[in-house]
């Protein structure tokens, strides 16, 4: 079970590290390395927008393949990744395979990480 949670950590890193980096290719003018959508490419412009989000994307990306702070990183990306599901189910279904690896991946690793959430879905605080 640990190898395939590694797995899906790399694979979850990898498409974030590059899409980050994929993003900030775009934003200074060059030819992305990787396909994009060119509507979410318009969504974000060119702006402080598609900055920070890449800026997240590449910072998450770095921390899972380097196992470090992973829940955390996880509830980070889980806004990101319920946009990109919902981008591409109700404007772009070009990438929809790969938004729906990304949900699989972030789905399969919450599962794994799940005792370091008990906290945050109690009703009521301890103190």
């Amino acid at each position: 079970m640990t190898v395939l949670v590694r797995v899906a950590e790399i694979l979850l890193g990898v498409i974030f590290l590059g899409a980050g980096l994929n993003g900030y290719f775009v934003l200074f003018g060059m030819e992305p390395f990787a396909p994009t959508s060119p509507k979410a490419m318009d969504f974000l412009g060119d702006g402080y927008l598609l900055a920070m989000e890449k800026g997240v994307e590449i910072i998450a990306g770095i921390l899972l393949l380097i196992r470090r702070f992973v829940p955390l990183v996880l509830v980070i990306l889980a806004g990101l990744i319920v946009n990109i599901f919902a981008f591409h189910i109700f404007v772009d279904s070009e990438l929809l395979l790969l938004a729906i690896v990304l949900v699989l991946l972030e789905g399969f690793l919450v599962w794994h990480y799940r005792d370091n959430y008990r906290g945050l879905l109690e009703s009521r605080s301890k103190r």
